[in-house]
């Protein structure tokens, strides 16, 4: 099965609500709009004047190459599905049946799998009725669960997942090169235009041309910095906020392949086609367990212990020794194998001292019986 045969949902499907097309028909105007007043009040004038007819066209080359990738990013933005989980005649292993309630992670499972509930169990989607794999979330919006989801963008009335995430990184790419271009290039024609003779309309498109690609460009440049900072950091957008709720550690994903790795998890293996809306990242987008991630997150377990082995208070400096009893212990037995201090605490009949208090372990009373070398022992005898 190629990358391009997993089963999606049919358009009536995906687009229900024709009405939320209204924030792609808002974004589409932008573009156009801008567009004409490039070419129109900058690039025509430009063309026309000798003096500046090679600059010009040199203009309209890189503007018209950058736009039109633009146009088709965003095309696939909105048309490609990010991607769902394999339905029952692909793997029926992701089936989640209500009545048998959820399933602990099988051995072969556990490998590559990072993420499960607390008890152990398998993650699962009460709305879809399927377990879901790693990065994987439902969409009240979509009304579908979507695989590496990142975000729900009503801009593109679509979500950004796993299969076009490339395509809405590429976007913000040359929509922040598109909106730098126009400010830089039209400096010129808005200063021409500010002059007495300059008519009114000329002057305000130009003007008006130029604050909102440079308002537009400040937004996309800075919401194109926070995905490279997650491309780099491995990261979605909702993992990140997770880790902000919950106060964890930004430097650590578990899913972290070094940078190279993260950059080819996001725009491919061929780095020559990183910049071309093609050649997404391998995979069905269920497992995103590598041997680099199994290395990692080896590392940070061993890196773990070794730090709570080195934290753990001495508790012998602390306490009094504990005298040895001639008598055998009863729970354990006479071999090697007897009960453990560790067992006696967490449930046996036995007592033992509480070795985080400085009560003298002499105090504690003895509810077994009695030594019988005691004096007491030996009066009663008498007796």
């Amino acid at each position: 099965m190629s990358s391009d045969d997993f089963p999606t949902p049919g358009w009536e499907e995906r687009f229900p609500e024709p009405l939320k097309f209204l924030p792609v028909a808002f974004i589409l105007a932008m573009i156009v709009g801008l567009y004409f007043i490039y070419v129109t009040f900058h690039l025509g004038p430009r063309l026309e004047d000798p003096n500046t007819r090679s600059s010009a066209c040199l203009d309209a080359l890189f503007f018209h190459a950058v736009t039109f990738m633009l146009l088709l990013c965003y095309t696939l933005c909105v048309v490609v599905h990010p991607g769902t989980i394999p339905d029952k005649d692909e793997d029926p292993s992701w089936e989640y049946d209500e009545a048998e309630g959820p399933q602990p992670i099988a051995t072969d499972l556990l490998i590559n799998m990072q993420e499960s509930k607390r008890s152990g169990d398998r993650r699962h989607c009460k709305w879809c009725l399927k377990y879901k794999p790693d990065r994987c979330h439902h969409c009240r919006v979509c009304r579908i669960c979507i695989l590496k989801m990142d975000h729900h963008c009503p801009w593109i009335y679509n979500c950004v997942g796993f299969r076009n995430y490339k395509y809405f990184f590429l976007l913000l790419f040359y929509t922040s090169i598109d909106c730098a271009f126009i400010v830089f290039s039209m400096v010129p024609s808005v200063r021409a235009g500010t002059q007495p003779t300059t008519p009114f309309m000329t002057m305000f498109w130009l003007m008006f041309g130029e604050t909102l690609a440079g308002f537009l460009g400040v937004l996309v440049i800075l919401f194109f910095g926070f995905h490279i900072y997650l491309m780099m950091k491995s990261m979605t957008t909702i993992e990140f906020c997770e880790k902000s709720h919950s106060k964890g550690s930004f430097n650590a994903s578990t899913y972290d392949r070094g940078v190279v790795g993260n950059v080819k998890a996001v725009l491919g293996d061929d780095w020559w086609l990183w910049l071309l809306p093609t050649a997404r990242p391998l995979g069905r987008g269920v497992s995103f367990v590598t041997e680099e991630t199994r290395l990692t997150k080896d590392m940070e377990a061993g890196r773990g212990l070794r730090r709570r082995a080195h934290d753990r208070p001495d508790v012998g400096s602390s306490t009094a020794p504990k005298r040895r009893s001639d008598k055998p212990n009863a729970c354990g037995g006479t071999g090697s194998t007897g009960q453990s201090e560790e067992d006696s605490q967490s449930g046996s009949g036995s007592e033992v001292p509480d070795l985080g208090s400085s009560r003298d372990p002499r105090q504690v009373p003895n509810y077994g019986a009695a030594n019988e070398g005691s004096p007491r022992t030996a009066a009663l005898a008498e007796k």
